[in-house]
């Protein structure tokens, strides 16, 4: 059975994404040199899903040269917000409270990441009073 589609970008497309977002735009080759620390894959594999991604519209392609050069057209911020949203409302039902108590059991935080946890929490407490 065909896996449905999702509003957002799948691991590969994501990590494209994020290559833009770090670099600017950017041609295949770029891409692809840049994805090598994290996956080795073929220029045409890389071509594809970037040509992909433009007709999802989540990248704008344009002529440079020979090529072609593509900038992304989804924002890292709504792309975070949108994914994290989604990722709360499906696997804590909606409850960004559950969401943060699970990562802190989870997860080793270092004691700056502690600290500026601890001063997100009193400065929303303060807005909620």
């Amino acid at each position: 059975m065909a896996r449905s589609s999702s509003r957002y970008p799948t691991e590969l497309e994501l990590e494209i994404l994020k290559v833009l977002w770090r670099e600017g735009p950017a041609s295949v080759r770029q891409v692809r040199d840049s994805l090598r620390v994290v996956r080795d894959l073929a220029h045409t594999s890389v071509m594809t899903i970037m040509g992909i991604m433009t007709e999802k519209g989540y990248l704008k392609r344009s002529k440079k040269g020979r090529g072609y050069v593509y900038t992304p057209l989804l924002s890292e911020q709504n792309t975070m917000t949108g994914m994290m949203g989604d990722l709360v409302d499906r696997v804590f039902n909606g409850s960004a409270a559950a969401a943060m108590v699970h990562l802190l059991e989870t997860q080793d935080l270092n004691d700056a990441e502690l600290s500026e946890l601890k001063n997100l929490i009193r400065e929303k407490t303060k807005e909620v009073k």
